[in-house]
């Protein structure tokens, strides 16, 4: 009986220390996330923690439409969420495109900062978007998103390496009549800071 006993407990030993050795470390080469491969080199930083009002799901389909290859923006790894209560979301977008109000890229954090600033923590062209107007709106109950830091962004004039800011990905499809916010408005806390 002693015998099993402390057998049973050094097995139980090398069982943790095994699972210690298989903690979360960096990665090198292809990053998985739930079953999504991503290509390129490790991601830089971590997804954020489920937000308040929102739950983790699993949702392969959505999470493989919000990673992007390497140099060509979107997410470098994420996490699907579902909305269980209230959650805001933020938008900046070019007032000159008035359909791009409702697109498909949001933070949960208000936007500040001089516009360049905000652009390479978000890795946004500026081709993409001129970043001079923002909306806050309210997630619809029930949908879902996916969060996760920035994969880098090949632009016509510059390169905008991979960000550790986190970014939401709403599968907004104004053409489709798909919109997953609700509630919106324009966010006065955003001031375009001159180039």
């Amino acid at each position: 009986m002693k015998i099993s006993l402390k057998f049973s407990g050094l097995l139980l030993l090398i069982a943790f220390a095994a699972g210690c050795a298989t903690a979360p470390s960096p990665v090198v080469g292809p990053v998985e996330v739930k079953g999504t491969e991503v290509p390129g080199p490790s991601c830089v930083g971590v997804v954020d923690p489920a937000p308040e009002g929102t739950r983790a799901v699993e949702d392969e389909a959505l999470l493989a439409s919000a990673l992007g290859e390497e140099g060509k923006g979107q997410l470098c790894m994420g996490a699907v969420f579902e909305v269980t209560g209230p959650v805001t979301v933020y938008r900046v977008w070019t007032a000159s495109k008035p359909w791009s109000e409702l697109g498909r890229w949001w933070s949960l954090q208000p936007p500040e900062g001089p516009v360049e600033q905000y652009r390479a923590d978000n890795a946004i062209c500026p081709e993409w978007s001129e970043l001079d107007q923002a909306s806050v709106c309210q997630l619809v109950i029930g949908s879902r998103f996916v969060m996760g830091p920035g994969q880098s962004a090949t632009c016509k004039s510059t390169s905008l390496p991979q960000s550790a800011t986190n970014q939401v990905y709403i599968d907004n499809d104004t053409r489709q009549d798909r919109v997953f916010v609700e509630q919106c408005q324009p966010f006065e806390g955003w001031s375009v800071v001159p180039r």
